[in-house]
């Protein structure tokens, strides 16, 4: 991306990286590196790095976005903050040998195929050491059912753009995550019918 070039903004960044951070913030205390998975544009990455400075925020996400991500950390000129990686969740090619404490994901389990999610959950827990934690934050039914009107709207949405997408629903990660090693340990409520998951590698 050149200097010219506008670096990507997604206005639902701003609004939920504070909440995000307070869920983060107690649980990643004793972390020292952080996977994130499907970084977007970067924006949560610079603030959490930011108000954690004593994790190593690894971005990643697939090489069309790195550019724009870069141009974020470039911006932010932080010291842990390393090149994010180009990662695919459908591909084995790139992912980290060494474990991370915990992996963190934003709005995108929604925005892949079901098959694509829970191979996300596979890579995560390859990925974490033992007892690391796996944080996704987004829209998530319960018992099969959306939690709000604007979620079955949103839910229509995605269907539409593709329908392989969809929101995923809690109990079907779970069922997939457990043969992982991923237990479900938390369920954290956020503002506008979204959810902080948190699975823990055993």
């Amino acid at each position: 991306m050149s200097a010219a070039t506008p670096k990507p903004f997604a206005p639902a960044c701003e609004r939920n990286r504070d909440p995000i951070l307070a869920v983060l913030r107690p649980l990643l205390t004793g972390c020292r590196t952080v996977l994130e998975i499907g970084s977007g544009t970067g924006q949560h990455a610079v603030y959490f790095a930011a108000h954690l400075p004593h994790l190593r925020w690894q971005c990643s996400d697939r090489v069309e976005h790195l550019s724009g991500i870069q141009a974020w950390l470039d911006e932010a000129a932080l010291p842990n903050t390393p090149a994010p990686l180009a990662l695919d969740v459908d591909h084995d090619k790139g992912w980290p040998v060494a474990a991370a404490d915990a992996v963190f994901t934003a709005n995108t389990l929604h925005y892949m195929p079901a098959a694509s999610s829970q191979r996300l959950l596979a890579r995560a827990a390859r990925a974490l050491a033992p007892g690391g934690l796996l944080v996704a934050y987004g829209p998530f039914n319960v018992e099969g059912r959306y939690t709000s009107e604007s979620n079955a709207a949103f839910d229509t949405w995605l269907r539409a753009l593709d329908p392989r997408f969809g929101i995923r629903d809690m109990g079907a990660l779970d069922a997939a995550a457990a043969p992982l090693g991923l237990t479900r340990v938390g369920q954290h409520a956020m503002p506008a019918h979204n959810f902080c998951l948190v699975w823990q590698k055993g």
